[in-house]
């Protein structure tokens, strides 16, 4: 098993600086690695990553064990709940000194099915690539996305802003800007406001 470090371009395909960077590692021969993962098991993986260390006594060859997260919004009940979700499923990222011996741990960790790379050579991230991961969920903390799912023609009152209270009818959605436009009645005349997923509710009807 040989172990590479490589450029994998396609994990920032956007090219964006991120606005924070991690603490320096606690050993300077860490470098951060992706393990691929069961979808749905990524925090399973990162305890069993865990007990493995202290059963294994490797404390001193693996450090951080990170899964990328960002806030999502969903709405239950008609109450909004603010929640933590795997934005990257099926990856967990490993902060380690990787050899053949901790290779064959990782691998045969539960729920752990390899490495990203090319057959048994391991891709070793950038710091920067590791903080455009992880750090992504900075930029959205303070606009979680909706999980809730609008369609066109449906009944919305917002409840926000200077159209507070006004009821209108779904006529464009954005999902990548989470956000609405919506037709509002105002003084007898049917007019287009755009407005944020967060700032609507739907209308039983």
């Amino acid at each position: 098993m040989a172990v590479e470090e490589q450029n994998p371009e396609a994990l920032n395909p956007e090219g964006e600086q991120p606005t924070e960077h991690l603490a320096p590692p606690v050993n300077e021969n860490f470098k951060w690695y992706i393990i691929h993962a069961y979808s749905g098991f990524e925090r399973k993986v990162r305890e069993s990553l865990e007990s493995r260390i202290t059963a294994f006594g490797l404390q001193n060859r693996i450090g951080r064990i990170m899964i990328p997260t960002e806030p999502v919004t969903e709405l239950r009940n008609g109450k909004k709940y603010t929640i933590e979700r795997v934005f990257l499923p099926g990856y967990v990222l490993v902060e380690m000194e990787l050899d053949n011996d901790l290779w064959h741990v990782i691998k045969n960790t539960p729920r752990v099915t390899g490495f990203l790379g090319t057959g048994d050579n391991p891709v070793a991230l950038s710091e920067q690539e590791v903080s455009s991961i992880l750090f992504r969920s900075e930029s959205t903390s303070n606009k979680p996305s909706m999980k809730v799912k609008f369609e066109k023609g449906e009944q919305v009152r917002i409840n926000e802003g200077p159209f507070a209270n006004f009821t209108g009818t779904v006529d464009d959605v954005n999902e990548d800007r989470q956000t609405l436009k919506v037709m509002v009645s105002i003084f007898g005349r049917s007019t287009p406001v755009e407005i944020e997923f967060s700032k609507v509710d739907k209308v039983e009807v």
